[in-house]
């Protein structure tokens, strides 16, 4: 279950990555009809947005969209409490359908840690 005092990304940035992947997988797909081989396994990973927020005691939380709850993830002690970071959100998805996500923190440009959550993009 999400907490509500976390940070969350946009309902709306997560629909417009999910809308893309959909058009990718319509048009995958129409190409298939049309005996054009199929090389690939379905998997695509769309960026939907980034947001800030702030490191506390060691960590930073945030919601995750499509009912995944909340996440912590571990940031080095070099970065003390207070220190602003970035949250990226990237949606994974098979032939169009949602199956995880990947969020990606930074601070000051360097990606200090990864989380897959669901399937692996």
């Amino acid at each position: 279950m999400a907490n509500e005092s976390y940070p969350e990304f946009s309902a709306e940035s997560v629909n417009q990555a999910l809308e893309a992947a959909r058009r990718h997988s319509q048009a995958r797909m129409a190409q298939a009809a049309n005996a054009q081989p199929m090389l690939e396994d379905g998997s695509l990973k769309l960026a939907a947005q980034c947001i800030s927020l702030t490191v506390q005691n060691g960590q930073v939380c945030l919601n995750l969209p499509l009912g995944l709850g909340s996440v912590c993830l571990p940031i080095p002690i070099s970065f003390p409490s207070g220190t602003a970071a970035q949250a990226c959100l990237d949606i994974c998805t098979k032939w169009g359908i949602p199956c995880g996500v990947e969020v990606t923190v930074s601070i000051a440009g360097q990606r200090i840690v990864s989380k897959n959550i669901g399937c692996s993009c």
